[in-house]
Formats: C-alpha cells, sequence, structure tokens
C-alpha cells in the first residue's frame, strides 16, 4: 500500500507557499517553503517530494476550503 503525502499549496500571482503532512491524524505538518510562481521552481520543489511507493497529494488553498 502506497504512502500518502498531502502537499498544501498557498498560490499568489508571484509566490506559492509550500507545506506537506503525512497521512493519518497524527502525520506531521511542515513547512517546506515559498517558492517563486514558476513551473520550473514549482517542478524542481515537486521532484525533490517525489520518492518510490510514496503518493503525492495536492491541494490549493481557496476561500471556500
Amino acid at each position: 500500500m502506497d504512502s500518502i503525502i498531502y502537499v498544501g499549496l498557498d498560490v499568489h500571482k508571484a509566490t506559492v507557499s509550500v507545506a506537506v503532512a503525512g497521512g493519518g491524524r497524527s502525520g506531521e505538518i511542515r513547512q517546506i517553503g515559498v517558492f517563486a510562481n514558476r513551473a520550473d521552481v514549482l517542478t524542481k520543489m515537486v521532484a525533490r517530494l517525489v520518492r518510490p511507493g510514496l503518493r503525492l497529494s495536492f491541494y490549493e488553498a481557496a476561500p471556500c476550503g
């Protein structure tokens, strides 16, 4: 069974704030950083998170949840 890491994104015009949380209620939450809102920068950030047997689930913070 794959492990899930939830990736939260708070997207703005110039930057994207990124945090990750492990699966389950006791999963650790940590801020990864604030990155330039550019495809090449975000692609490198995602590549650093990818691991065999690990599933990434992305969520963009929005006013409606």
